[in-house]
């Protein structure tokens, strides 16, 4: 089984090709492509890499779908004997996106070991 686990907005996924996720809102427009290069690992069968903290070579592809709210959360605080009650509530922008592609980038960094005096 191949899969990569990444970042976005500060919380990790375990992905797999073909999966569909809700994840806090990106900068991205519905049915573009959108590309997540916070990679912290990934598994192809009996091949393991891990980042430190991130992998330089690999990158997840993903197709945008939309945008949503996520499901409301309410928020009570109350004090007894002092007629104190404040209710709040909370619902997430949510952006759902499905993975397309986990591939390594093409690109390759290239790092010159001249001393200069």
């Amino acid at each position: 089984m191949k899969y990569a686990v990444i970042t976005s907005g500060g919380k990790q996924y375990k992905v797999t090709v073909g999966q569909v996720l809700e994840i806090d809102k990106i900068k991205a427009d519905a049915g573009s492509t959108y590309l997540f290069d916070k990679v912290l690992l990934t598994v192809d069968g009996d091949t393991v890499q891990v980042g430190v903290p991130y992998l330089d070579n690999v990158a997840v592809g993903a197709k945008v779908i939309g945008e949503k709210k996520g499901d409301k959360v309410r928020v009570a605080k109350f004090k007894a004997k002092v007629r104190y009650r404040r209710v709040q509530g909370f619902r997430a922008h949510l952006t759902q996106v499905e993975i397309t592609s986990l591939s390594e980038k093409n690109e390759k960094k290239t790092v010159s070991k001249t001393k200069e005096k």
